[in-house]
């Protein structure tokens, strides 16, 4: 078999940002008709390669060969018309603009000089189709879709740019198993036709599934490319970090937890959203939420952090029933109640401010003084939380945009964790991150759990739920269909629960 020539070629690309390098001396080579998987932990450089290929950035050192021939891009405008466009992580769209705005508002088609509504509806309608988000309508305003509906629009906005080579950064982190489906089929139909694809997930199923080539970063170097398939998931990790891969979740404890409850709910209901919620969360214990995306779970994190009006039934911390109407009461120290957010760029962060801003804002009242700063008492506070959760800033004062994906998620639990929280809400925090970092997170969850808070955990991933929880709270259509526990949290038993299917049905293999 004879293997095409790469459509684009970077070689000894290298990037730094102050004292902090970046890139150093990495290499690729991204063929026509293949998807080409860049992994590595978040830091690594993987999002640095791409911005440099996507005219985001330029490079410090090296070059890149398109078709050959050495180009550079000074704007992402650039990289477009040469037939690279991206699909970043972090959302490029306009909120208050319709779905067809925002697909073809790089280049309006025009008439008369005046943008061409009806030729705008025909580009947006045939974009979403090739992504298969037939549902999504172009009239609709992207502020009025969930995050899962706008990482489809921002996959048919790249499409409608007829691309030659298609970047994707974590594009299915907030997509359900559906939406993933669709947009692997798409993927697939892209590669039979030549597009050339770079593809970073930190999924190793998904890197299975689709990949064809494969590059790992590791420090802001290149460490080895090699055919997808040829390498076992632990090689590659162990590629990734550096290091050799043990085990990635913390010793649950041995002895069930019988302390009274901290959180208690009792049919607590929303709109047709949240119907009948009754649970309890006790100190030390790690509660799971899973289920299909969807079923209420973010809604009910919402609900006990006071963010949605008109919540009915009953919740009680420590015994006492508690209105919460409010994030403000949520956090007080009555209640004590941390959440983070689903989306750390929109809802957990104030990416121009810097690290230290960020950390501090969540407990300013703790660190202040008749409504001034002390800022030694918020330099003393800063420096634990950096390092309790090791994260790798060059100095705080830097902006937390300059921060890999990682590291901000770590800004934000760490904000949070600044008030000293009894009950601390997750709402997916692991999406979008490395393994390495993810191992951190977990093994921090367990710590803050043997610490005393209770926490309520919703994950998308059935692995983190097995192997972080004490208990699993399975929800369908905005109830609680099942309460897991012990050798009963498993795949098979989630599975079922999550399609509310009987334990029975499901071992006994009935076809759905």
């Amino acid at each position: 078999m004879i293997l095409s020539e790469p459509l684009l070629r970077m070689e000894g690309i290298s990037k730094r940002y102050g004292g902090v390098i970046a890139l150093n001396e990495a290499d690729i080579a991204i063929r026509p008709g293949a998807i080409h998987a860049v992994l590595g932990e978040n830091g690594a450089g993987k999002s640095t390669l791409i911005k440099i290929m996507a005219g985001v950035t330029a490079p410090d050192d090296g070059r890149m060969l398109l078709d050959g021939k050495a180009v550079s891009f000074s704007s992402p405008a650039m990289a477009n018309a040469a037939g690279i466009v991206s699909v970043f992580q972090e959302l490029s769209l306009i909120p208050d603009l319709s779905v067809a705005d925002n697909i073809v508002i790089s280049n309006p088609p025009r008439r008369f000089g005046m943008i061409d509504r009806g030729a705008q509806r025909r580009i947006a309608e045939e974009a979403l189709s090739r992504a298969g988000a037939f549902d999504i309508h172009p009239s609709s305003l992207v502020k009025d879709l969930p995050l899962s509906r706008r990482q489809m629009v921002e996959i048919a906005k790249a499409l409608a740019r007829s691309p030659r080579l298609m970047i994707l950064d974590e594009a299915t982190s907030a997509l359900s198993k559906s939406d993933v489906d669709k947009v692997f089929s798409v993927l697939k139909r892209l590669r039979s036709e030549g597009l050339a694809l770079v593809y970073i997930s930190h999924r190793m199923h998904e890197i299975a599934e689709l990949a064809d080539d494969c590059t790992v970063f590791r420090n802001g170097r290149s460490i080895e490319s090699y055919k997808a398939g040829t390498k076992t998931d632990q090689q590659v990790v162990e590629l990734m970090i550096g290091r050799e891969y043990k085990s990635v979740f913390p010793a649950k404890p041995g002895v069930k937890i019988s302390r009274p409850p901290v959180l208690s709910c009792s049919g607590l209901c929303w709109g047709d959203r949240l119907t009948d919620i009754t649970f309890d969360a006790r100190p030390g214990e790690i509660v799971g939420v899973g289920g299909l995306d969807g079923q209420g779970q973010r809604e009910l994190l919402l609900a006990l952090f006071g963010v949605l009006r008109d919540v009915r039934g009953d919740v009680r911390i420590d015994g006492r029933s508690v209105r919460l109407t409010s994030p403000k009461e949520a956090k007080s120290q009555a209640t004590s109640i941390a959440l983070i957010p689903e989306d750390r760029k929109t809802e957990g962060l104030m990416l121009p401010m810097t690290v230290r801003e960020n950390l501090s804002i969540a407990a300013l009242g703790s660190v202040s003084r008749k409504g001034v700063i002390d800022r030694g008492a918020e330099a003393a506070c800063v420096g634990e939380l950096l390092k309790l959760l090791a994260i790798k800033a060059a100095n705080i004062d830097m902006p937390v945009s300059n921060l890999s994906g990682g590291n901000q998620q770590k800004v934000v639990i760490a904000k949070w964790l600044m008030n000293r929280p009894r009950i601390i809400l997750l709402n997916d925090p692991t999406r979008g991150i490395d393994v390495g970092t993810k191992q951190e997170i977990y093994q921090l969850l367990r710590k803050l759990a043997d610490g005393g808070a209770a926490i309520i955990f919703y994950s998308t991933d059935y692995d983190e739920l097995i192997g972080c929880c004490d208990r699993v709270l399975v929800m369908y259509d905005g109830t609680i269909a099942s309460m897991l526990e012990g050798d009963n949290i498993n795949e098979r038993a989630l599975i079922g629960s999550a399609l509310n299917i009987a334990a029975k049905q499901v071992e006994r293999g009935q076809t759905l």
